[in-house]
């Protein structure tokens, strides 16, 4: 009798497991924000150890509606949106067809090749678009021994 109680329960709990992944699917707003990169990969190409790692993305709202940038983040520690103790994104919502910039720093004390991914959270159509900075940094240059 457990074993069938217990097997009754467990169908039971997948069923509803389903239809609550069902009802998870959102509805695409026609008049919701969207963010249109003007690149979203952005290349340091080759650059001096400790040279300047600040860059911007350039982006345009091309949806029908305000677009809020809730958040950036960098893939790791070596990667900072925050710039000056500020967020480096536009803190007002950005009017449809208005334009604005996401300023990223990449830590250009790390010799080699990078590539990172840079998160930015939205109320745009697609909550979460993921860009890339990527570049390398040349070895650090000894002063005299």
């Amino acid at each position: 009798m457990k074993k069938i109680f217990s097997l009754l329960v467990l169908m039971l709990g997948l069923n509803f497991g389903v239809k609550a992944q069902e009802s998870v699917i959102p509805n695409m707003d026609p008049n919701a924000p969207d963010i249109k990169f003007e690149n979203e990969v952005l290349d340091y190409g080759v650059i001096d150890y400790d040279a300047n790692g600040l860059r911007e993305f350039k982006f345009t709202n091309t949806g029908r509606t305000p677009l809020t940038i809730t958040s950036v983040s960098g893939e790791c520690g070596c990667t900072a949106t925050t710039i000056d103790g500020k967020p480096g994104w536009p803190q007002e919502p950005i009017l449809p067809g208005k334009s604005g910039v996401i300023k990223v720093k990449y830590d250009t004390k790390r010799e080699g090749r990078f590539e990172k991914n840079v998160t930015v959270t939205s109320n745009a159509k697609f909550a979460t678009k993921k860009v890339r900075i990527k570049g390398e940094i040349k070895p650090k240059v000894s002063t005299g021994g």
